[in-house]
């Protein structure tokens, strides 16, 4: 069993500044030494040309843009760096898993991939310039692997395959993207077909409304379904599904069977937090073991996060937050079952080793 965290960040102002705020706290960090370490093995399988970069960010969310270049002024790369490391376009992705399930006004999500690119970062951000203000655990410093607005519009994302990439965004820097611009799950659903699209990926949009879509990409097609319940295969654009599906179909199996018979947030919240219910998974070794259980409340405007299972959550007031209300905490701690280690607070936590 492993002790891990995550740090709670807070930080109202601009884009700018907010970047280079976490440029400062990113400098010589076991992240960035680390990700330096790994990027030795693991060789870049794309280019990345900062006027291209600039075009498609800028198109969608051109805050995002302006963080970029505060991290560059606070790290003192060259920008090519910061955007092979932060700009989440034309980046590779592996293998991984994760669950989604919406109700009656939640979204609960298992985030289920590799500790050695978990950075461990909870991130509350109120922009004074441009932007929704939102909440969620990041991933590339500007990505966010889940989360949810101002507007109460929520997103997450399921891996689907890695066949024939495209030239596009990744999955962590679109789900930015969507809370950064979107109002509602019209404006995301919208969005998403628009956006260049780097894998296939299954995204999840839901808002205070009720309404749940569920949107099939790949760097090829999009399509959009109506459910409440993603795993990580397609039903629509099946010929884009991977071989093995075998996992993903039991969970989903699992999920459906019972959705009947969940009586409020937290009842779905322990269908997926509970390591004994078989939506949790410990396949941290394979990329697909379960860090961290979300769940979004939208008409509450509460988010709950917890790092691995049979968790309490740490529940946040968001709307108390948009106030300008901070939060106490200063991390969230958990427990997983594995001895990898994680990007943010290991040495080593390379590809040379297991």
């Amino acid at each position: 069993m492993k002790q891990i965290y995550s740090d709670v960040i807070q930080f109202r102002g601009t884009h700018y500044e907010f970047g280079y705020m976490q440029g400062e706290e990113l400098k010589d960090s076991l992240t960035v030494n680390n990700r330096e370490d790994q990027w030795k093995i693991r060789q870049p399988r794309f280019t990345v040309e900062e006027e291209e970069v600039n075009k498609a960010i800028t198109q969608f969310a051109p805050g995002v843009w302006e963080e970029l270049l505060g991290l560059q002024e606070a790290l003192k790369w060259p920008i090519d760096r910061v955007l092979q490391e932060f700009g989440g376009y034309r980046l590779d992705y592996v293998r991984s898993g994760c669950s989604i399930l919406t109700g009656d006004d939640y979204l609960i999500r298992n985030y289920d991939y590799h500790p050695k690119t978990y950075e461990g970062r909870y991130v509350l951000f109120q922009p004074t310039d441009q932007g929704y203000s939102s909440i969620g655990p990041s991933q590339r410093g500007t990505g966010r692997m889940d989360g949810m607005n101002e507007k109460g519009l929520v997103i997450g994302y399921n891996f689907m395959n890695r066949k024939n990439p495209g030239d596009g965004f990744i999955c962590c820097m679109i789900g930015r993207l969507i809370v950064e611009s979107c109002a509602n799950v019209q404006e995301a659903v919208a969005m998403l077909k628009e956006i260049p699209h780097r894998h296939s990926f299954t995204y999840v949009v839901y808002d205070k409304s009720g309404s749940t879509y569920i949107v099939e990409t790949s760097p090829r097609n999009v399509e959009v379904r109506r459910s409440n319940a993603c795993t990580n295969h397609f039903e629509i654009m099946k010929n884009e599904n991977r071989n093995h599906l075998i996992d993903s179909k039991r969970r989903l199996e699992i999920i459906q069977d019972h959705e009947g018979r969940l009586s409020s947030a937290y009842d779905a919240y322990r269908l997926f937090n509970d390591t004994n219910q078989g939506v949790f998974s410990d396949l941290y070794s394979s990329w697909a073991g379960t860090i961290h259980t979300s769940a979004y409340l939208p008409k509450e405007m509460k988010a709950w996060i917890a790092l691995g299972g049979n968790q309490e959550p740490t529940s946040i007031d968001f709307a108390k937050w948009l106030e300008g209300e901070d939060v106490e905490l200063e991390r969230i701690n958990g427990v997983i079952d594995t001895d990898i280690p994680f990007v943010h607070m290991d040495e080593g936590a390379n590809w040379f080793r297991n």
